[in-house]
């Protein structure tokens, strides 16, 4: 595999020399109490809202490809003109775990750009889950029109630059993170699994809007899921960054499904923490209010929405939905963010293939503009 997509290892002690920079600066300038419930509020959140499913998605995915004896990567790469429309399908499943699997097999040079395209337009991310749980009907009408409007742009995309733009020329890639791993010891592994099981429990309930802390708090925790949420994250955060949580023999081409679940939700886990942190921490200093920033846009609200799906990450989008529910904002504004945002699954896009993420970013932005006024004129003006 070339170095290209193998950032990981290398990127990590910049990742977490930035952490502490960060963690000094802001403590020398805030209270710590305030500045600890941030920092534990954001690694809580995204292993919650975020490791969970990602998790779950991925234990799926190489358990079918394990017990059917199916190759995925050679499936996608035999289906021919059928990559766009498979890719856009695995996109608009809710969460991200489908894109990250289709962002791991393009870096392996068996997908076309558009393939790319696709599933990351069509992708809302973890916004699917609260939309279907309040306003199923809408939820359904938004991810129909990402897969949609994902196959379109991919195909076109493919017809305009042709299916080698841009493509991923890397050995064939067994997971998001890396071939060549260190295996964590068994003991932490199981640890891992243990903390897995309830945290999708909470992950699904937090996902409908189910705050778990008010259920099951006591008089010795109060936060119990967030407390489990923390741990979890903290755990996933050390097993990927620190190599004194890993054994010393090298792992080449494991096949074990547990391993690699756990291998690949560490890596987008540890970026993911990242991003809530930056974005935790950016509101926090500006004081920042996205529901009073979008007020009084009027007929430039679609467009606001499209440019914070733009953002990498879950977190702003499901602002953006949560203002749609409250009528703060219209369906137009909602369908340009969710075909605008890639989700999670932009992180380990960054990570493993920047140039086509950042590309096929700003290209997404294209239908979400043309969609979201196009209802807009129709249904709204």
């Amino acid at each position: 595999m070339t170095n290209a997509a193998m950032p990981s290892r290398s990127y990590m002690p910049v990742f977490l020399a930035g952490l502490a920079v960060a963690g000094v600066m802001i403590f020398a300038s805030q209270p710590p109490h305030e500045v600890m419930e941030i920092i534990f509020g954001a690694v809580a959140d995204a292993y919650i809202q975020v490791s969970t499913f990602v998790a779950a998605t991925l234990f799926l995915f190489y358990g079918l490809e394990k017990w059917l004896r199916v190759d995925l990567t050679a499936l996608l790469k035999q289906s021919g003109r059928w990559q766009v429309p498979v890719a856009a399908l695995l996109g608009a499943l809710p969460g991200c775990g489908g894109a990250i699997i289709v962002v791991t097999r393009y870096v392996s040079g068996h997908l076309s750009f558009g393939a790319v395209l696709a599933t990351l337009t069509a992708t809302m991310g973890d916004a699917a889950f609260l939309l279907l749980a309040k306003e199923p009907a809408t939820g359904l009408l938004v991810m129909g029109a990402g897969l949609i409007i994902g196959t379109i742009s991919g195909y076109l995309v493919d017809g305009i630059h042709g299916q080698d733009f841009l493509r991923g020329k890397g050995k064939p890639v067994r997971s998001v993170a890396t071939t060549q791993r260190a295996l964590a010891s068994p003991a932490i592994e199981r640890i891992w699994v243990i903390l897995f099981i309830p945290g999708i429990i909470v992950g699904l309930f937090t996902a409908f809007q189910v705050d778990l802390d008010a259920v099951l708090a006591t008089s010795y925790i109060q936060n119990p899921a967030t407390s489990l949420g923390f741990i979890g994250g903290t755990l996933c955060l050390l097993m990927w960054g620190v190599p004194q949580f890993m054994n010393s023999r090298p792992d080449n081409q494991d096949t074990n499904i547990v391993r690699r679940t756990i291998t690949d939700t560490n890596f987008v886990t540890s970026w993911v923490i990242f991003a809530f942190l930056i974005f935790e921490i950016g509101i926090y200093l500006f004081d920042f209010n996205l529901k009073d920033a979008l007020s009084g846009f009027g007929v430039m609200l679609p467009l606001m929405a499209v440019i914070i799906g733009l953002l990498p990450g879950c977190g702003p989008q499901v602002i953006v939905t949560s203002l749609y529910l409250a009528g703060a904002i219209p369906l137009s504004a909602q369908l340009g963010n969710a075909i605008s945002n890639d989700g999670d699954a932009l992180f380990p896009a960054i990570a493993l293939a920047p140039k086509t993420a950042i590309i096929a970013t700003l290209y997404s932005t294209i239908p979400a503009v043309i969609f979201a006024y196009g209802w807009f004129m129709l249904f709204e003006l």
